[in-house]
């Protein structure tokens, strides 16, 4: 996998208070494409953060129907992928790649 294709699934960083604190059990939370499956998660966080991944566990979040001035929209679906790094793995999410 070439790393224009990583980019492509690894959307950006989910920076929440829950996935601050499942950063305590070597987790990081990710936004990925809505088709991306977790092996080709699993190898693009591998080759772009240079980590060993354990474990991916994936969860698509509906989106939510909004008004604005009484006019009904909605929000995109979007996937979130919870990857679990090796022992002594870390991610730093904050900083740029």
């Amino acid at each position: 996998m070439n790393k224009e294709k990583m980019y492509d699934i690894i959307l950006g960083p989910v920076i929440t208070e829950k996935s601050t604190r499942i950063s305590e059990h070597n987790q990081v939370a990710f936004r990925v494409q809505l088709d991306a499956t977790k092996p080709e998660i699993k190898k693009a966080v591998e080759g772009l953060f240079n980590v060993k991944v354990t474990a991916v566990n994936t969860l698509r979040v509906k989106g939510k129907t909004k008004r604005f001035r009484g006019i009904e929209g909605r929000r995109s679906d979007w996937k979130k992928a919870m990857v679990t790094l090796a022992e002594g793995q870390t991610i730093d999410v904050t900083t740029g790649i």
